[in-house]
């Protein structure tokens, strides 16, 4: 046998631990030149819109300067004056757009993932013509928003569509839970596809033998669903409710454009800070933009901080649900005789 010198076998030891260091270095450098760009774009579009809002926040709009007579060229500092405002007599209006948008984002939310849910085993199924089927479903997602508003602001018109099949005259454009109803048709009709094409993509790589597995186990379909079809999309589903609930907490054109601005039965934080920056009380408006991204900011890390591990399809909990799930559809028959076991 030969033996190793001490001395080339202390290189060795010595060597390898540099050549890691090396490399380790070169792929951080790597990565971060690699991600600078993102970086650069985020910093530019997202915190330097946010820093500034920020800083306007804390001044007032522009008053008489008792010394002329004339309104003053610069804002007065305020401090946290404009936020103090949201829980005195002019807080009314904010605290109105508030509850406006979060009713609209629970219901929207709700209802937008039920129906996906359904559309995507519409769409998950093999029939004749699936894929006119398929386009059919996506098509709303896929216009516009302010074409969309236009056109539910023409079906629920006096005279429109949806009172001559109601038989009913319903003013649903003004004032009055008939105006958020009308909000919420229009919402989910645009974005209930885009969870079912999520949840769509999440169907397609669930592997048949389990549902074969199951049902040679005696499963129905509802049992099926309940505990192979949900808990293995759950990662994709969460995903879509995720963005959905960020999106529908800034919600602005679809009611600005079917309802209107102004209307204390629609009106959200998005629209009441478009409204103070129009009247140039940009200090308030401000406030009330900070306050709407602290509410959505804290709203996603509520999401990754109680499901994070189920929003990356990981987890040790959730993987011990999901076998628990499957072994509850029945025990595993021993074959009779003459029977053949895969």
């Amino acid at each position: 046998m030969t033996e190793i010198a001490p001395e080339a076998d202390a290189r060795t030891v010595v060597q390898r631990p540099v050549r890691r260091g090396r490399a380790s270095a070169g792929t951080g450098r790597l990565a971060a030149l690699l991600v600078s760009p993102t970086l650069l774009v985020l910093t530019v579009v997202v915190l330097y819109p946010t820093l500034m809002a920020l800083k306007e926040s804390l001044y007032g709009p522009k008053g008489l300067d008792p010394a002329t007579g004339f309104i003053s060229d610069t804002e007065p500092f305020v401090g946290l004056r404009n936020y103090a405002e949201i829980f005195g007599e002019a807080g009314a209006r904010f605290w109105n757009a508030f509850w406006n948008t979060t009713f609209f984002t629970v219901v929207t939310v709700g209802l937008e993932t039920v129906i996906g849910v359904a559309m995507a085993l519409i769409m998950h199924k093999a029939f004749r013509g699936r894929a006119l089927v398929r386009a059919g479903i996506l098509v709303p997602w896929a216009v516009p928003t302010a074409i969309s508003g236009l056109l539910w602001r023409w079906i629920f018109n006096s005279d429109g569509v949806a009172n001559a099949l109601l038989g009913r005259q319903i003013l649903w454009t003004t004032e009055g839970f008939q105006a958020k109803v009308a909000v919420i048709v229009a919402e989910v009709w645009k974005t209930a596809p885009f969870i079912g094409l999520l949840v769509l993509a999440g169907l397609q790589v669930i592997p048949k033998e389990v549902y074969e597995a199951a049902r040679m186990d005696g499963a129905r379909a509802a049992r099926r669903f309940w505990h192979i079809t949900l808990p293995l999309v759950k990662p994709a589903l969460l995903v879509a409710v995720l963005f959905r609930c960020m999106d529908a907490l800034r919600m602005f054109d679809l009611p600005y454009i079917l309802v209107g601005a102004q209307k204390h039965s629609v009106e959200t934080l998005s629209m009441l800070a478009q409204n103070e920056a129009s009247n140039v009380r940009f200090g308030p408006a401000s406030a009330y933009a900070v306050l709407l991204f602290l509410y959505v900011f804290l709203i996603a890390l509520a999401f990754v901080r109680l499901l994070g591990a189920d929003l990356v399809g990981g987890g040790g909990g959730s993987g011990g649900r999901r076998r628990g799930g499957l072994l509850r559809l029945g025990a595993v028959r021993r074959p009779g005789p003459g029977q053949v076991t895969a």
